[in-house]
């Protein structure tokens, strides 16, 4: 390790804390398996002896390129503190004291540097611990796992090498498991082992085991800024300056024989949430056996007739973790020799459907409140459960059958290595990424796939914990299935699936089925539509806990929540979906289908009277469509957006119309009506159509357009008051610039307003506003406000203007790039680019409500559906989001959180 002095670190900085010393409210600085450690140890739990290396010595590696000057003395110090602890040395030659070194950030990523155990194992030390184990073949086998770890993960050796060296050790042996080779025949693999570390490294496996532990500590710092690391960062959002912490850890040993074993528990069913005793056990085995998949487990359940007292201490001892975490914790734990041994814990990710059930029943328990159980769950985890499963009356022909290990139902193409995955995903394929088993590698390919299947591995393998904390559909461990990478398909009783077939795969039954499955709605999503009753003896558990959950976000939230809706039939499944009114009507989607001939009336109307004329064909039309919807939604507010799009996208497509022409003209047949079509669109025709003739400024170029839209609204609104309804209608004037347009618009649809209720006799409080979508209108806010009784805030067009992106054009061409080398955590249009966006926004509010204190505030764009969003437009002030109607119940989830959040709830 180095010398070398860092000016940057402040003197008496600690970068080593004991094992004692922390607690779990020092994750930023011990991260997550750091932390929970120290709290274990204070737990009085069994926890091996260790310290941590804090991330701010990880920090300061990333930054400068070297370790802190202080650290080696640090790692030093406490390396004696623990030598003499344990009553012997790290790699001492006759009793070695060994340690595995661990990454371990904040959060949970799996895309860090795996573990290294072992270390402090060599040449000499081996054959003291055969000595003092009383047994070559563990020791032998320790020292061959150290090298093959080591070589992979910390000098970059490729670690096919290592598994093929050992496929022809078992081959040799014709045996199936690594467990039947004996001490000569891994004897022999550590040679073979050691050789491939000098060809491949360029040199010798070290034999020191301090430089053993400082490479590994190095390794683990550079494994934060790794590729598969970075992907798995902007995936979940998470900083790229956090850092990671290094776990030290005494040896404790899983693999000294039957009464030995490794395990990973969880204190419920991390895929539906039940209580009961679930994870996986491996005798025989060290640590990241389990997790790998390499060899298939056993339930947990059955540790209780391999080793009862084991068994009943640890069920002790989950149920003191759950009641202290107050939430499902994941544990990992050796066994040596009827020993148990704790090796982590945290709070477990968990699919969608358990985090609502979770949370419920702990509230039940009454270990947290309401507040605390709207925070345990997401808008994210709410969308999957809305998402299909398939039809279980379809006729199916099934493969095989795995584990359940994350719920859903995925189907797409086979497809058996992650770049097929990513390459064929790009390519708009659906694919399964179908494996023995994963590993850290393949996060790329895991989350390009729709859902991952593999032949080995249990419940709490790589596959199924990544893909449950991704929310992809995982079966694993599918046994029947022999899956061949290198030839790129699987065997099942005799049937042979190809690269590019496609099959389906049920996240909830593992059951694994031979093309393509229909689905059927969610039972969510039966709810949210009134087709399922929460309060049904029979209903599903999940439901009710939907329907808790969602009540208490109702009870909180200040937002109010309406849906982008634009006909009667949507208008009603959003008011089903909780929709609280419209926050737009997109009028140009009425003027579509039979009616753009009449739009190309209007604008080839060459005279006052043919467009006055078209105008009046419309109108009626227009006038339908408005009581309809307000029909829908009586009681509740209505915002029609006038119209906005360029009208050329009423007319032909220019090509297809000259094409059409020219034919015509050839054949000596020309349509005088195509004629005078084609000038027009030529006429129309704008390079960039998003900045040019649209909007607000269609009403002031074309007479009468919009003045027969207020007049449609008006007219219907009147009409359904004289039916005793109650419309509430507001008119939504697009791409306002500057406070003239809005005037002079404003001007025209009150005095149209004032004729319909002289003409009707009714008394018609229309309000009027103006759509937020340009910078200008943004920064000229305050002075837009005296002419506008509310904005909407028009975030895509917002984010298009602002970024001078055209969304169409961009996020097929050099998206992918910008978030692939970090420019973007996440798209723009995904979620609210809070610093550029999200300031005009929060400038627009300041200063239109300075003008207009009553001032109705909204936004109309998808944002208004995105969880982290959503809590932006919480904060800044708004009276309501509007999403499409299927994202209304997210919505609602979200703005619930972010009310509770902001009162003082921990968020989680």
């Amino acid at each position: 390790m180095s010398e070398n002095k860092d000016p940057h670190v402040a003197q008496g900085v600690k970068f080593v804390y004991d094992f004692t010393e922390g607690n779990k409210d020092l994750k930023d600085l011990l991260g997550g398996k750091g932390a929970n450690l120290a709290e274990m140890t204070n737990l009085g739990l069994p926890v091996p002896p260790g310290f941590t290396i804090t991330t701010e010595a990880c920090k300061v590696y990333l930054d400068s390129g070297e370790e802190p000057a202080a650290l080696r003395d640090e790692v030093g110090a406490h390396l004696a503190a623990l030598e003499k602890k344990m009553g012997k040395k790290l790699g001492q030659a006759d009793d070695p004291l060994l340690v595995s070194v661990r990454s371990g950030a904040k959060f949970s990523m799996p895309g860090m540097m795996d573990t290294v155990l072992n270390i402090g194992l060599s040449d000499k030390s081996v054959q003291g611990l055969a000595k003092q184990a009383g047994d070559d073949r563990f020791a032998w086998d320790s020292y061959r796992r150290l090298i093959q770890m080591f070589g992979k993960t910390v000098l970059g050796v490729d670690g096919e090498l290592f598994e093929d060296a050992l496929e022809k050790a078992k081959q040799a042996k014709k045996v199936a498991v690594d467990t039947d080779l004996d001490a000569a025949e891994l004897k022999k693999l550590v040679t073979r082992f050691k050789k491939i570390v000098k060809s491949e490294a360029g040199r010798d496996f070290p034999q020191d085991p301090r430089e053993q532990m400082d490479l590994a500590i190095h390794a683990v710092f550079d494994s934060w800024n790794t590729e598969r690391a970075k992907l798995y960062r902007r995936q979940e959002r998470i900083p790229g300056d956090l850092g990671t912490a290094v776990n030290v850890c005494s040896m404790v040993f899983g693999n000294l024989g039957p009464d030995s074993g490794t395990g990973v528990a969880f204190t419920r069913d991390p895929a539906s949430g039940q209580q009961g005793v679930y994870g996986d056990y491996l005798q025989n085995a060290q640590g990241e056996d389990v997790v790998a998949g390499i060899r298939n487990t056993v339930p947990l359940a059955d540790l209780e007739q391999l080793d009862k007292k084991s068994y009943d201490q640890l069920m002790q001892i989950m149920e003191t973790l759950e009641t202290h975490y107050k939430d499902l914790c994941d544990i990992e734990f050796t066994i040596e020799r009827g020993q148990l041994w704790m090796l982590q814990t945290r709070v477990g990710k968990r699919t969608a459907g358990a985090a609502f059930r979770i949370a419920t029943q702990l509230v039940d328990q009454g270990l947290i409140d309401e507040a605390e159980a709207l925070q345990r769950v997401n808008g994210a985890q709410l969308a999957q459960l809305m998402f299909p499963r398939f039809d279980e009356d379809a006729k199916v022909e099934q493969l095989g059958r795995g584990i359940a290990a994350s719920p859903g139902a995925a189907v797409g193409k086979a497809v058996f290595d992650s770049y097929t995955a990513i390459k064929w995903s790009r390519s708009g394929e659906k694919v399964i990424l179908i494996r023995r088993e994963t590993n850290p590698d393949d996060l790329d390919g895991m989350i390009a796939a729709e859902g991952i299947l593999t032949s080995r591995g249990g419940k709490t393998s790589h596959a199924a914990v990544v893909a449950r904390g991704m929310g992809k559909t995982c079966v694993c461990g599918a046994e029947d299935l022999e899956v061949d990478t290198k030839r790129r398909r699987l065997t099942v009783n005799g049937h042979v699936v190809e690269e590019g077939d496609v099959v389906s795969i049920d996240g909830s039954t593992g059951k694994v089925y031979l093309g393509e499955v229909p689905v059927v709605p969610s039972p969510v999503v039966e709810y949210f539509e009134g087709r399922m009753h929460a309060g049904a003896d029979d209903a599903d558990e999940l439901v009710k806990a939907v329907h808790r959950i969602m009540a208490y976000a109702d009870r909180v939230r200040r937002l109010r929540v309406r849906a982008n809706a634009d006909n009667a039939e949507d208008a009603l499944r959003a008011r089903r979906f909780g929709a609280q009114g419209i926050g737009l009507c997109r009028t140009e989607h009425m003027f579509l289908g039979e009616r753009r001939e009449m739009v190309e009336h209007l604008i080839l109307a060459d005279t006052d009277e043919e467009r006055e004329n078209a105008l009046k064909e419309l109108l009626p039309l227009q006038k339908r469509d408005f009581v309809e919807l307000f029909e829908a939604m009586d009681g509740l507010p209505v915002t029609v957006r006038l119209l906005d799009p360029p009208l050329h996208e009423f007319l032909p497509d220019i090509t297809e119309l000259s094409v059409r022409v020219a034919l015509a003209e050839s054949r000596k047949d020309a349509n005088e009506n195509d004629l005078r079509l084609l000038q027009a669109v030529h006429r129309l025709h704008e390079q960039n159509p998003m900045l040019g003739l649209r909007g607000v400024r269609l009403g002031l170029v074309i007479p009468g357009l919009f003045t027969m839209q207020v007049r449609a609204i008006a007219e219907a609104a009147a009409e359904r008051k004289n039916a005793k309804g109650d419309p509430r209608a507001e008119i939504m004037i697009p791409l306002v610039g500057t406070v003239q347009e809005l005037e002079i618009v404003r001007e025209e649809a009150e005095q149209v307003i004032a004729d319909v209720e002289r003409a009707t006799g009714v008394n018609l409080k229309l309000s009027l506003g103006t759509m937020i979508e340009l910078p200008r209108a943004a920064l000229t806010a305050g002075q837009i406000a005296e002419a506008a009784e509310f904005f909407s805030f028009g975030t895509n067009d917002l984010t298009q203007t602002v970024w001078g992106f055209s969304r169409d054009d961009v996020e097929a061409s050099f998206f992918t790039a910008y978030l692939e080398k970090g420019i973007f955590g996440v798209s723009p249009f995904e979620t609210i680019d809070k610093d550029g966006v999200g300031k005009l926004v929060r400038d627009a509010v300041a200063a239109g409500r300075a003008t207009r204190p009553d001032l109705k505030l909204g936004v109309c764009g998808e944002h208004g559906g995105d969880p982290e969003s959503v809590h932006f437009f919480h904060e800044v002030g708004l009276d309501y989001v509007s999403c499409s109607p299927f994202r209304i119940p997210v919505a609602r989830l979200e703005a619930g959180r972010a009310a509770s959040t902001s009162a003082g709830s921990d968020h989680r």
